[in-house]
């Protein structure tokens, strides 16, 4: 184990996710049970106690400027990040913290702050999926990994939703300490080491922009308005009265993807509500257009890496199954 403790300071701020604080903290106070030595401390820009997003009062230990280096810096995300500025207080204070760290992580939406402080310039990174594409174009030469639940880039590391911070600071305690101890408190928290699937098990598949061509727009309504229809190129193209060759020509231009991935995506949506609201694998092949349940499955491997059973028995509901067994609080 470590000879000295491993600092880890945490950038707090008004409006922040509590459990993006939260679900890293327990991590390294589990890990300190089994020998290692962590060290919290929570920083804000100024020192003054901070409110989290449910109101909850949070202190601070210390401002920025005077705080020391630290082993591993944090910072949390909050709702009102991707949505204005970051205010330059909290940009600066990131930016100071990372200079004297050894490494840097972000958790959910406090990738934005990282982005504002100059931190992800032509690095990889994630954040939450419903943001993933606005930190994109607000950092656009941060190569956004929209499915990642984290992504390490050299002493770097950005995390996806609230949860992810958990993974995330799995992962950065199996680099301290190895998977043994890792694995010690992943099971000792009721947690995976490495959750299966990425992010888009909990997206939607398709979002962004309406397309700018009419064409387009009429194809795209057709499929969301009917997804079990026949929806070859053919039959697509013959509808709007195009080639096959050009209506492939517009999805590549304007959707980066091809009408039969598109349909796909459509169908792959469909299916998922119909999983999350207790229909069984086979119904929701049938209901949502795919020919079969073999290509419903394959389609759920090719996108989250799951099964459409394994799916449904993960997201349908949160009652236990009958081969559940007791557990930890």
């Amino acid at each position: 184990m470590a000879a000295r403790p491993h600092d880890v300071g945490v950038l707090v701020f008004d409006g922040m996710k509590m459990l993006d604080l939260s679900g890293p903290a327990e991590v390294f106070a589990e890990a300190n049970r089994y020998g290692a030595r962590y060290r919290l401390s929570i920083l804000s820009p100024d020192g003054a106690s901070v409110r989290s997003s449910i109101g909850m009062p949070v202190p601070a230990d210390t401002d920025a400027r005077s705080a020391a280096a630290y082993d591993t810096l944090v910072v949390v995300g909050g709702d009102a990040l991707p949505d204005a500025p970051i205010a330059p207080a909290l940009s600066g204070a990131a930016r100071s913290l990372a200079g004297r760290a050894g490494r840097v992580a972000s958790v959910c939406t406090g990738a934005f702050v990282l982005a504002a402080a100059g931190l992800l310039e032509g690095r990889r990174a994630t954040t939450h999926w419903q943001h993933t594409t606005t930190l994109a174009r607000r950092c656009p030469s941060t190569r956004v990994e929209p499915d990642a639940i984290f992504v390490k880039d050299g002493a770097t590391y950005t995390s996806a939703g609230v949860t992810a911070g958990i993974d995330l600071a799995l992962a950065l305690l199996e680099e301290d300490h190895g998977p043994d101890l890792a694995r010690q408190v992943a099971r000792s928290l009721v947690v995976h080491m490495q959750r299966a699937g990425g992010q888009s098990q909990f997206s939607a598949s398709l979002s962004g922009p309406a397309p700018r061509t009419p064409v387009l727009r009429q194809v795209l309504d057709a499929v969301q308005a009917e997804p079990t229809a026949d929806h070859s190129l053919e039959a697509l193209a013959a509808r709007v009265r195009v080639s096959a060759r050009h209506l492939t020509r517009l999805f590549r231009a304007e959707l980066d993807t091809t009408p039969g991935k598109y349909v796909e995506l459509i169908r792959f949506d469909m299916a998922k509500a119909l999983l999350d609201s207790g229909h069984s694998a086979t119904e929701a092949a049938a209901l949502s257009g795919f020919p079969s349940y073999e290509s419903l499955r394959r389609a759920f491997a090719r996108h989250l890496g799951l099964s459409p059973t394994r799916y449904r028995q993960r997201f349908a509901t949160t009652v236990p199954g009958p081969d559940a067994r007791p557990g930890g609080g």
